[in-house]
């Protein structure tokens, strides 16, 4: 371990991004009670409008004790964007996993810039980043969102949340995508509100394949756990 590492490791020693608590010697990236009980998807995705399906490597439920969750939370609104390293690490897994189809490129859906601007990162374009990183396959923006929405979290059903979104992205100007196999990356799929607009504008880019990908989806249970549990490198 390189000095420097050493004492930040010291100062601020390297916590699991699910339930907090500090890693030990040997620990990479979680804690070895996390990576053995979390949640781990186990089927073969999620449908969702404009979607060909919806993969993701976790389950999360609402409620304060989930620690997918909380691992989101931290994530997305507590300047955890170290997290990304970990949390793309394991969508591209998931995605090596579950499609075994070409793919031309990946991109993210989009915050709007003001809320981008407040945040410091987009959470979803870091973890596009990472997969891309992790499995060698392109990483291209081709969404914006054009209007600010309310938080989809509060809303309650997908009616709702369907409202919400409605007409709030686009693709960018002059973007061809025709003939284009694209994974889409989002940090969370709980109804598919938000990825089936964002796959239609994809689709209306001419992409001829849509696959969404995200960290977690809502659901109740788990599976095995994927490979790269057992990798390192996060």
């Amino acid at each position: 371990m390189k000095p420097l590492q050493w004492l930040l490791d010291l100062l601020y020693p390297p916590k699991c991004p699910f339930c907090g608590r500090i890693l030990e010697r040997g620990e990479d990236g979680m804690c070895a009670l996390c990576q053995r009980e979390l949640p781990w998807t186990d089927g073969p995705g999620t449908p969702a409008d404009c979607c060909d399906c919806c993969l993701a490597p976790l389950y999360y439920r609402d409620g304060k004790e989930d620690r997918v969750r909380s691992g989101v939370h931290r994530y997305k609104f507590k300047g955890g964007a170290s997290h990304a390293r970990l949390f793309g690490t394991l969508t591209a897994q998931c995605l090596a996993d579950r499609w075994d189809e070409p793919v031309d490129l990946i991109t993210w859906v989009p915050l709007h810039p003001e809320k981008k601007r407040r945040r410091g990162y987009d959470q979803a374009e870091l973890l596009a980043r990472r997969v891309g990183e992790v499995s060698g396959i392109a990483v291209v923006p081709a969404l914006e969102k054009i209007r600010a929405t309310g938080t989809q979290s509060h809303l309650n059903d997908g009616a709702e949340r369907r409202a919400n979104v409605e007409g709030a992205y686009r693709a960018l100007p002059e973007l061809d995508l025709t003939g284009k196999r694209v994974v889409l990356v989002d940090d969370v799929f709980t109804t598919g509100s938000t990825m089936g607009q964002c796959a239609a504008c994809l689709r209306g880019a001419g992409a001829e394949r849509v696959v969404g990908l995200t960290f977690a989806q809502a659901g109740r249970k788990g599976g095995p756990s994927l490979t790269t549990q057992e990798s390192k490198g996060y």
